[in-house]
């Protein structure tokens, strides 16, 4: 009788160690798999922030829980979906966007105009921020002036479209709904700046592959429609993210701000912010053809004791000059 009992008793012992083990072994895969996380963590920081050479390997978590290496190469930032249409329209709460040029900075490198395009798929036909040399008169210097859409506050095209396929948010921004436009262009006529283009041709096969499946919406103006009316548009899917407009982030001159008014800062490329009240009065900002009264919420700072090389001077057929470091408000005009 007891030596059945002690038998028992140890099998009871037994089996209560081989139903504690799975608990072991559960709490060691969590803590392995907790200690790869934070290395991960670490490499898709390091592989987003752009801190790697190209064809490094790193190490990357598949959605399965799972492990191993990739070249750096083959991954990409992940993309948050688009909003609804309904929340596009509506635009982002509390916010008052603005867009400061200083054309004191601008050489013209036209940066600003290659990162738009690369982030809307846009042909070279078809520049949302397009940068003009200007001349004042026959002895000044040339200076640059890029001209976005102005996201007017009292905005002539919205009032003209017949399906309100073009319209303006609270936040400031005016876009255009692709799925709505008829393509009769009756806002490129009304829009007093020329900063409506028409896409008259279908997408190419290497943007149909780098788009992917990714729905339309109106913050991302992609997949672009034949036959429809399209525009700078500040970016906005970009600025629900947190991050800067691609022709803020492009410009290596820091020549443009962004932000919002209702904060009254706004921040250039380099993340410098300073404040956009003061930024306009210390250097007499202005708006273009403010006298429209279309209240744009582009704006823009005189080009004054600019320092940069000097742009070709090739206009009239004349020889090109060697370029100079000096300062264009000092600077006589040489015959």
């Amino acid at each position: 009788m007891s030596l059945q009992t002690e038998d028992n008793k140890k099998n009871r012992d037994k089996a209560g160690l081989e139903s504690k083990e799975p608990g072991r072994r559960d709490f060691l895969k969590f803590g392995v798999l907790a200690a790869g996380l934070t290395v991960v963590a670490g490499s898709l920081q390091k592989v987003f922030s752009g801190d790697h050479e190209p064809g490094e390997k790193v190490k990357v978590l598949t959605p399965d829980g799972k492990v191993y290496e990739a070249d750096s190469t083959h991954l990409h930032e992940f993309r948050p979906p688009p909003v609804t249409n309904e929340e596009a329209r509506k635009g982002i709460p509390n916010k008052k966007f603005v867009m400061v040029i200083d054309e004191a900075r601008c050489d013209g490198c036209k940066k600003c105009t290659e990162a738009c395009q690369a982030m809307h798929y846009t042909e070279s036909d078809r520049e949302w921020i397009k940068v003009f040399k200007m001349k004042d008169s026959e002895t000044t210097t040339p200076y640059f002036f890029p001209k976005p859409c102005f996201h007017c506050d009292n905005p002539p095209c919205t009032k003209v479209c017949p399906v309100n396929a073009t319209f303006k948010r609270q936040d400031g921004i005016v876009l255009i709904d692709n799925e709505r436009c008829i393509g009769c262009r009756s806002c490129m006529v009304a829009c007093p700046y020329s900063t409506r283009f028409f896409n008259w041709s279908r997408p190419k096969a290497d943007q149909i592959a780098a788009i992917g499946n990714m729905p339309y919406s109106p913050e991302t103006s992609i997949p672009r429609r034949i036959g429809t009316v399209e525009k700078c548009d500040f970016c906005p899917d970009m600025l629900r993210q947190g991050k800067m407009p691609a022709c803020v982030s492009g410009c290596p001159m820091d020549a443009i701000y962004f932000g919002d008014q209702n904060e009254d800062a706004v921040t250039n490329g380099s993340g410098v912010t300073v404040k956009f009240s003061q930024l306009l009065e210390d250097n007499a900002g202005y708006r273009h053809l403010e006298e429209l009264g279309t209240d744009p919420r582009v704006y823009y700072l005189p080009p004054k004791n600019r320092k940069y090389p000097i742009p070709d001077m090739d206009a009239t057929g004349k020889e090109k000059k060697e370029k100079k470091l000096m300062d264009m408000g000092d600077m006589k005009m040489s015959k």
